[in-house]
């Protein structure tokens, strides 16, 4: 069975990994000048519980930078391992890369694994978009697509695990659509999504870097971590109707803070990484 996908091996890896992780563990470590020359802007650092234990909930962007970056200062901030809950697609990986991705943390987003994560109190990242919420259609910048997904907020309620919004903007600006998902060329990939795979919200559209090239825009990562919601259920409530309402004000947190941040991003002349606003970049 793939390290991606054994529940049994999840808290207590085997050798390999462990040997791994410290690797990995290692160069993000060195990388922190890098990251810091880039100067992200992060707010909300004190609103992560002390002991670990909370789920993160953030937003998948086009450049997946959200994907290391709020594990990296997680860790670097409480110094805990974050354990992304990804894609059921990672866990058929071959073995080393599946290694790999077990040692910094990550493993298939399903029910079982979720709940052992949290029976050992172990601090959590979902991105309820999934795969969808990357490929950006004009005008969907920024934006969440949780339509269905539940999930989430249910397991969190039934472990009383708080959750902390977590809010990446500047990831969709590094390539720009110029298709919008209705248009001709938006309905075509919705077409072919469909035909290929069943999902027509996994459609692709047509972007650009700099100029007409792939090569990706500089852009500066904002990054918004929220206050805790509490998830304990109030006994008068069914479990389905408060795992709604879990959703509905995460979902509102979330939506809140990514509109803040485009807000802090207009007005930041460091939002492209250009040297000359270094000194004069917005700070939190």
């Amino acid at each position: 069975m793939s390290a991606m996908t054994d529940t049994a091996i999840l808290i207590n890896p085997p050798g390999r990994i462990r040997a791994i992780r410290q690797v990995v563990e290692t160069i993000a470590d060195r990388a922190g000048p890098l990251i810091d020359l880039c100067r992200p802007y992060v707010s909300g650092l004190q609103n992560l519980p002390r002991d670990g234990r909370f789920l993160l909930v953030g937003n998948h962007t086009q450049s997946g930078a959200e994907a290391f970056l709020i594990p990296y200062l997680v860790r670097r901030e409480i110094g805990v391992l974050v354990r992304p809950l990804t894609d059921r697609g990672f866990g058929k990986m071959p073995g080393p890369a599946a290694d790999l991705m077990a040692a910094c943390g990550a493993t298939v987003g399903a029910p079982e694994s979720a709940r052992e994560l949290m029976r050992h109190d172990q601090p959590i990242l979902v991105f309820p978009g999934g795969g969808r919420e990357i490929a950006k259609f004009k005008g969907e910048e920024n934006t969440v697509n949780w339509t269905g997904r539940a999930g989430f907020a249910r397991i969190a309620a039934e472990f009383g695990y708080p959750i902390v919004p977590a809010g990446l903007v500047g990831g969709d600006e590094v390539y720009r659509s110029f298709t919008t998902r209705d248009g001709r060329w938006g309905r075509f990939s919705q077409a072919l999504a469909q035909r290929f795979g069943g999902r027509p919200e996994m459609a692709m559209p047509l972007v650009h870097g700099i100029g007409p090239t792939l090569i990706p825009h500089p852009q500066r990562m904002y990054l918004r971590f929220g206050a805790p919601i509490d998830t304990g259920k109030p006994a008068d409530v069914e479990a389905d109707e408060w795992a709604q309402q879990v959703k509905d004000r995460t979902r509102t947190a979330l939506e809140t803070a990514l509109s803040d941040l485009q807000d802090v991003r207009t007005d930041d002349p460091y939002r492209e990484l250009n040297p000359l606003g270094w000194r004069h970049a917005v700070r939190p």
